[in-house]
């Protein structure tokens, strides 16, 4: 009787995974794909870079899967890797100057979260997807030139939801910096969308 790998925990579909049954793996890819994409898709903003890393990501996780504790949830520790391998490819793409953030704006100013809603939220909205599929690349514009510890934890936090403590996990830093990079990171964001937007204005 074949195996319902659906029925299985992460840890158990590593394992049948080490234990060479090829169906636990791609039932790994399965669950995960697609968040994993979408993660890659706001992370890098660029299509020539998304599809190598994101098989990259999976091939990591496949070679490295007999040291992964199965105490432990697969999803921080695959984003983990994740992330490490985009900052990788942009490091490969360019030589990543270090760029003094100096003092953010206000966030407050602006509803970010609000702003953000249209692409992270499933519901219905009353605009047409035309002006949504624009709002959309204007985000992903304003995001992409953030510098990189401040697009990833934007990302993780806004796009995948993740906790403080999964991010502090993910990232390896203390929940405290978590929290002071996040808001940093918002009030970049906020500043660098309000210049975007003036900008087109006097276009």
């Amino acid at each position: 009787m074949a195996t319902d790998f659906t029925k299985l925990s992460d840890g158990e579909l590593l394992d049948r995974s080490a234990a060479g049954e090829e169906g636990a793996f791609q039932e790994i890819v399965g669950r995960y794909k697609n968040g994993l994409y979408a993660f890659l898709r706001n992370f890098l903003n660029r299509t020539d870079l998304i599809d190598d890393v994101f098989q990259e990501t999976f091939l990591q996780l496949f070679t490295s899967r007999d040291s992964f504790d199965r105490d432990r949830p697969l999803r921080p520790w695959l984003y983990t890797i994740a992330a490490n391998k985009a900052k990788d490819a942009l490091r490969k793409m360019q030589r990543t100057a270090t760029v003094s953030i100096g003092t953010m704006s206000d966030s407050n100013e602006m509803s970010f979260d609000d702003m953000l809603d249209v692409l992270t939220s499933e519901e219905e909205r009353p605009y047409d997807d035309l002006e949504k599929g624009e709002i959309e690349a204007n985000v992903r514009q304003v995001i992409s030139n953030i510098p990189d510890n401040l697009r990833e934890i934007l990302v993780m936090a806004y796009f995948n939801h993740f906790s403080y403590k999964q991010m502090s996990d993910v990232l390896r830093i203390p929940i405290g910096t978590v929290k002071s990079r996040l808001h940093t990171a918002v009030g970049r964001f906020a500043k660098d969308w309000k210049a975007a937007v003036r900008s087109k204005k006097t276009q």
